[in-house]
């Protein structure tokens, strides 16, 4: 079958190296990549939960907190700092 494929430019590339060290036409790769890929795809997969961390540098979220509190802390900061006042005043 003879169609018109448009690639992102990352996965033309990988291609084009995996083709360069297989000494392989762009056909055979391309087939190849298509065919573990679709295969891969079909394997049901357990769903993974998503999870997200939170990144906090300085320690200053308590997790016990509530969003609420925490923007609420955030506001006061802001707050303080604009008034030239120390955070711990």
């Amino acid at each position: 079958m003879r169609t018109t494929l448009t690639l992102e430019k990352d996965v033309a590339a990988a291609l084009e190296n995996l083709q360069k060290k297989r000494d392989a036409t762009f056909k055979d790769v391309v087939n190849e990549a298509l065919r573990r890929g679709i295969k891969a795809m079909s394997v049901p997969g357990k769903p993974q939960p998503f999870q997200t961390k939170v990144h906090d540098p300085k320690g200053l979220v308590d997790p016990s907190k509530s969003i609420k509190d925490i923007l609420r802390d955030m506001d006061e900061e802001y707050d303080r700092k604009k008034l030239g006042l120390r955070v711990s005043d």
